[in-house]
């Protein structure tokens, strides 16, 4: 509902009163594209007297009925890559490590000295 959520501004609660709103909106204008999906205990009506709830759960079926507006995908392939039998001029960098083998009587390179 309108005062469930505990907004913390004014301008927050402007917000979720527009969307309040929309969605109202939205709703209502959707009724004559709605099913009635009842549940077992509920009486049957006029498609134009339907509830925003009730518009709410046939609102998922409308979109079968609906036309698509997007066109449809372009196929594709890939691109044609490097032609066959050439080499790869472009070699893969090699980054260095950074590790040094630690040896006898010598401190590892970058060990801080004491004191």
């Amino acid at each position: 509902g309108w005062t469930a959520p505990r907004l913390r501004s004014p301008e927050a609660a402007d917000r979720w009163t527009w969307i309040v709103l929309v969605a109202y909106a939205q709703l209502r204008l959707a009724r004559p594209l709605a099913e009635d999906l009842r549940r077992p205990w509920e009486r049957q009506v006029p498609p134009t007297r339907l509830t925003p709830a009730r518009v709410r759960r046939g609102f998922s079926r409308t979109r079968a009925t609906m036309p698509v507006p997007a066109s449809a995908p372009k196929p594709s392939r890939p691109g044609p890559g490097r032609p066959p039998g050439s080499k790869n001029t472009h070699r893969a960098p090699h980054h260095h490590v950074g590790k040094h083998a630690e040896t006898k009587g010598r401190k590892p390179v970058g060990a801080a000295c004491p004191g």
